[in-house]
């Protein structure tokens, strides 16, 4: 049938606009724009946004802590204690050089140090303090780099010729002794008299002072000859230990069982791990704890967007009302208000993110100067046992961080938007 002249054929039935069009983005926009009449569900839009920011800045900042405590924690226990510890059995270690040579010739093991140890109490002039005093023989405290490479004041060259000792320089201060000063150590296990076993008092100069930067080992370690330590400590030419240092800490069982499988004589093997267990294990513990509870700044913020939104959605009846009856659908109502809500979360979000990186890169400055403003000492190391605060950024954990962050701030959206475009037309405009 043709069509009359100047009648033009029924167009399409309008099929609404593709998802996230430009103007459901202006429309979103304009919703987040404060007005008078809004205000309140602006300061509520403002104090999620701060909320996200804090939370997300907390985390990040919080983690890149405790990552750095665990770093310089386990380098300078490890690093100083060595990674392997062999103790004999049936009999002392007074064959220790040939059991510390065939031990260097395992593949893996970089050093094995024969150790004398014991405690003892130093004292000065204008102080005292119980130490641990360790027998080493010079080429080996040498080639311990938290050491060797951390002599402050003095020289350890001559360690073995001479009775001089090598002390921390936290110990140092609290003796208030320097390099070429003399300490005393007093020790219970003196010689055998008839009246009982009388204290070893002995006086040393101190021939170095290292500091290695952490609370415990430099306030407490004295290290003096071998040769010297035996006969202070009464050993009859042989060793308390022998600490072996790995090439890989994480892979130190595969190391032990190569010393089991060669070793020269019967020993019991103990490792890092199992002398620090319950340590690192706290360490975890609380990593993990403080994640839960700072995720639930976050997850609070999160909250104040579903209020926000729901009183945005009740204050725009009327609006969604006349969308509707433009053509617009309950989706892309439902867009709107999802863009809405998603946008505080997003921009609250990568503003934590730039603020905890920022933060956690330059803490060490930032503490510097918080110090310098209230005159006090924030990070004292004598209850924190790292001299300085540290941080270590783990990029998993903060993709982990803004992934959750993110998360929480999409989910609080969909109630408040799925309300928004359920509305019926006719109800919303008697509602407005």
């Amino acid at each position: 049938m043709s069509v009359a002249a100047g009648v033009e054929p029924p167009s399409k039935a309008p099929t609404g606009t593709r998802p996230f069009a430009g103007f459901e983005w202006l429309l979103a926009g304009r919703y987040l724009r404060t007005r008078r009449r809004e205000g309140f569900v602006s300061v509520i839009a403002g104090f999620s946004f701060l909320g996200i920011l804090l939370g997300v800045a907390t985390l990040i900042i919080v983690m890149s802590v405790m990552n750095g405590f665990r770093k310089e924690l386990l380098e300078k226990i490890v690093g100083v204690n060595g990674h392997i510890f062999a103790t004999p059995i049936d009999r002392p270690l007074d064959d220790y050089d040939v059991v510390s040579q065939r031990l260097r010739s395992i593949p893996g093991i970089r050093l094995a140090i024969p150790l004398v140890e014991g405690q003892a109490l130093a004292s000065s002039q204008t102080g005292n303090g119980g130490v641990l005093v360790r027998g080493i023989r010079e080429a080996d405290i040498k080639a311990i780099p938290f050491i060797g490479g951390n002599i402050k004041s003095g020289s350890l060259d001559g360690f073995d010729g001479t009775p001089g000792v090598a002390i921390g320089r936290r110990l140092a201060n609290s003796l208030g002794i320097q390099a070429g000063d003399s300490m005393t150590l007093v020790s219970p296990q003196g010689a055998a008299t008839p009246f009982g076993t009388a204290p070893r008092i002995k006086a040393y100069p101190v021939k170095a002072i290292f500091e290695i930067g952490m609370t415990e080992f430099d306030g407490s370690f004295v290290y003096m000859p071998l040769v010297e330590a035996q006969a202070y400590f009464n050993r009859d030419g042989d060793v308390n230990v022998i600490e072996i240092f790995v090439d890989n800490p994480d892979k130190t069982q595969s190391v032990r069982d190569a010393i089991e499988a060669d070793a020269p004589r019967p020993l019991v093997l103990s490792d890092w791990r199992q002398r620090n267990r319950s340590f690192f294990n706290a360490l975890e513990v609380e990593r993990n704890v403080m994640f839960i509870i700072l995720t639930l700044i976050v997850l609070v913020a999160a909250l104040n967007i579903v209020s926000g939104l729901i009183m945005l959605v009740k204050d725009k009846t009327a609006d969604i009302a006349i969308m509707r009856t433009m053509g617009a659908t309950s989706g892309t109502v439902l867009r709107v208000f999802l863009i809405t809500g998603a946008a505080i979360g997003v921009f609250g979000t990568l503003a934590g993110l730039g603020l905890g990186v920022v933060f956690a890169k330059n803490i060490k400055s930032i503490m510097a100067s918080l110090n310098w403003l209230t005159g006090a000492n924030l990070w004292d190391p004598t209850v924190r046992f790292l001299s300085d605060i540290p941080s270590v950024i783990d990029w998993g954990d903060v993709v982990s961080v803004v992934a959750m962050a993110l998360t929480l701030s999409l989910l609080a959206t969909l109630y408040p938007a799925w309300k928004a475009a359920r509305l019926d037309p006719v109800q919303a405009l008697r509602m407005g």
